[in-house]
């Protein structure tokens, strides 16, 4: 296959971003290449605002052909959650046509070597960049993200999360050299010598499941993982997002027919309606890794059962935030409020449970009940989303039914704090717009013990009384050993308190956040910095990103000989 981007040329083009990544990732400093900023975008080939709409209204109702073997039919029926029918058809695969196809060019991707796919891997990302404006707009209307959220977390962060998989992969290929000359004295006699060669080789084609609320963020660190790592990876979306990924294949595609080698490295494999084609993907043998984000029975299904697979799951938990005291009661309830609105509570990393205890808090404001808390944290939220503008552009919309049934239904579960209440989006009638509910529990009665420690996926939170900072921490440690939780918040000027916390999160491995007041949340995290999980509780199990995500997604064959 000829190259129109040669080796040589992608590694002038991209070596300084990666040798840039790779020292991020060494310090945990912040760094990014991609501007979180819309009007960043228009030059050096990138799409500004009208061109990348108008490049998203060009996909409706078009059939997206990628040129991939095996098509043997056309699917599609997504409809954004704010009620606009996508109409975009993608192809129908004939398994045991598309997943041959998709070893064929396994060796050459193999033999580029680390450097080489890493490069190829950070055109991809920089051809997704230039047109992030249009993948806005393809992740709002999959997810239901409000358009800044879909442009940042969709557009430069979920970029960050896939250069930083591509780092990482870098480092722990190089970390055994190509060569070794070894040679082991005798004494008297000659010595041993021995000429003994290292490759990386792949463990052959990585499944990608894809979600609905974060496709590309989600998506991204295991598809560059795996591809930088030198496997195959066939792209799985789910059934309500496919174009942000049906898109993220084409470019990847064309990237890699550019450089050389075989587009069929990198697929698509969209489903008719029910079809449910994951279970029957994940148990192929040709699929030897899996990365999955959603649901925790299916998350479980596949780690109990693709036993052919390395399998890497990011499933669901019940997110906690003790709240003991604070020195800035208004920075607390400000930071809360927000963290519970943004994109209607539908983030993995979203708190549910708010532990506080039942004779209240101390606060720089004086001392506040735990129904002053509760009453204060519900008046926070309501003056964030008083002003409907500002509530849609950060609620979003409801992304499937399911998500309002839990909401409607949480009403009933217990004293209701803060109601949801319904907003109309003028841009977009038929959205479902609702502001977060809030409903008071009380830690010792057994009946509300199966509200608080089940996952409440979407914009509801429970606030749990308890009998002290004792039992809030004896509490988190039995949720998130049982349950999993993807993240825990704590609010506490108590240096004891906020050592039994932290002791909790580090023996159960959960990743803490501590009395944020100011404009960090507990549900975001900052790629090249923080890890979003852990792999070390029932959440998840791996963590984005560390070096376990990439280093047995590949394995060191030796050659050796008689020097």
């Amino acid at each position: 296959m000829t190259a129109a981007l040669s080796a040589h040329e992608l590694i002038a083009r991209h070596r300084s971003t990666l040798d840039q990544a790779l020292e991020a990732i060494r310090t945990r400093a912040y760094w990014s290449p991609h501007p979180e900023h819309p009007k960043a975008y228009g030059e050096n080939g990138s799409l500004d605002a009208a061109a990348g709409k108008a490049a998203f209204d060009a996909l409706l109702g078009s059939r997206l052909d990628l040129g991939q073997p095996g098509t043997d039919d056309w699917v599609g029926g997504e409809t954004s959650p704010y009620g606009v029918d996508l109409g975009v058809t993608y192809p129908h695969a004939d398994l045991d046509v598309l997943l041959p196809a998709m070893k064929a060019g396994r060796r050459a991707w193999r033999d580029a070597g680390a450097e080489q796919r890493a490069v190829v891997c950070l055109e991809i990302l920089k051809r997704i960049s230039d047109r992030t404006h249009e993948f806005a707009h393809a992740v709002m209307h999959t997810s239901g993200q409000a358009f800044m959220m879909a442009f940042q977390a969709g557009g430069p962060h979920a970029q960050d999360r896939g250069l930083e998989a591509v780092a990482y992969a870098y480092v722990e290929q190089v970390r055994t050299p190509d060569n070794a000359e070894w040679t082991k004295p005798q004494g008297k006699r000659d010595p041993l010598a021995m000429n003994k060669q290292f490759t990386p080789v792949p463990r052959g084609i990585s499944l990608m499941i894809g979600c609905n609320t974060f496709p590309t963020w989600n998506g991204y660190p295991g598809l560059f993982a795996s591809l930088a790592t030198g496997n195959a990876v066939l792209v799985k979306p789910h059934p309500r997002a496919v174009l942000p990924l049906a898109l993220t294949v084409q470019v990847a595609r064309e990237v890699l027919a550019e450089a050389g080698f075989d587009p069929n490295l990198v697929a698509l494999a969209a489903e008719r309606p029910g079809e449910g084609i994951a279970k029957t993907l994940a148990l192929r043998p040709e699929i030897r890794i899996i990365d999955y984000t959603g649901s925790t029975e299916f998350g479980d299904w596949l780690e109990a059962n693709a036993r052919q697979a390395q399998v890497y799951t990011e499933k669901a938990g019940v997110n906690t935030v003790v709240v003991h005291s604070t020195s800035d009661y208004k920075g607390m309830l400000s930071n809360l409020a927000f963290s519970l609105s943004l994109y209607s509570g539908q983030m993995c990393t979203t708190p549910q449970n708010l532990l506080v205890p039942r004779e209240g808090i101390s606060t720089d404001q004086g001392p506040k009940s735990y129904d002053e808390v509760v009453a204060d944290l519900a008046k926070s939220v309501d003056g964030l989303l008083g002003d409907d503008a500002r509530a849609n552009a950060l609620l979003g919309a409801i992304v499937n039914p399911d998500v309002k049934a839990r909401l409607e239904a949480a009403a009933g579960l217990g004293e209701v704090a803060l109601a949801s209440r319904e907003i109309t989006n003028p841009d977009f009638p038929g959205a479902v717009v609702r502001t977060p509910v809030i409903v008071k529990l009380d830690g010792a009665k057994p009946d509300d013990e199966a509200a608080y420690m089940s996952e409440c996926f979407g914009p509801v939170s429970f606030a749990v009384a308890v009998d002290s900072a004792e039992d809030a921490a004896e509490l988190l440690r039995r949720t998130v050993r049982e349950k999993g939780a993807m993240t825990v918040g704590a609010y506490t000027t108590d240096p004891e308190v906020e050592q039994a916390v932290q002791e909790v999160c580090l023996e159960e491995a959960a990743q803490l956040s501590l009395n944020l007041t100011g404009g960090v949340y507990v549900n975001q995290t900052a790629a090249f910095s923080d890890f979003h999980g852990s792999g070390g509780n029932p959440a998840a199990s791996a963590a984005l990103c560390d070096g376990a995500f990439v280093a047995n997604r590949f394995r060191v064959v030796e050659v050796r000989r008689d020097a």
